[in-house]
């Protein structure tokens, strides 16, 4: 993973000229075979679960903590995806994430899916995590080493 620390806010740019350094993270991932649909190109289902892949795998990297052990449960609440451009395996791709919200107990998310050596977003999405006690299921503060990761990259970018 490799961290991105300058660009405007996702939100406030047309989507289709984001680039690589508009994110906190970017990182690499691999189409497999199983991943093209009947048509060729990568099921939108994928595009999620790269979204997914990445988010969590800069929290577990870059906070430190066993999120599967936490006693908060970070849960998706909102997702979307606005496709541009058709991806198709074999390829290699860079998955940019960028904090555009963080709250009390939850966090908005901005994603950007590259295919390796193009500039322009296949396509971007947002992301909404919740965290909530595992017990009770009500919402609880975010873990203190994932905010700190967030706060950390929002400083950077400032």
């Amino acid at each position: 993973m490799t961290a991105a620390a300058d660009g405007p806010a996702a939100t406030t740019r047309d989507p289709r000229t984001l680039t690589r350094k508009h994110f906190d993270v970017v990182v690499p991932a691999t189409t497999r075979w199983s991943d093209n649909d009947m048509y060729g190109h990568l099921n939108n289902a994928v595009y999620y679960e790269l979204f997914d892949s990445a988010i969590n795998g800069w929290l577990i990297t870059g906070a430190g903590a066993d999120v599967l052990a936490l006693p908060e449960l970070g849960v998706v609440a909102e997702s979307g995806c606005r496709f541009f451009r058709e991806l198709e395996y074999p390829g290699l791709l860079d998955v940019g994430v960028r904090v555009e919200r963080l709250g009390r107990s939850s966090i908005t998310y901005a994603l950007g899916l590259f295919g390796a050596e193009q500039g322009a977003p296949a396509a971007v999405g947002h992301w909404v995590h919740v965290y909530i006690d595992r017990a009770s299921r009500s919402p609880v503060p975010i873990p203190a080493a994932v905010r700190e990761l967030l706060e950390t990259a929002e400083r950077v970018r400032t």
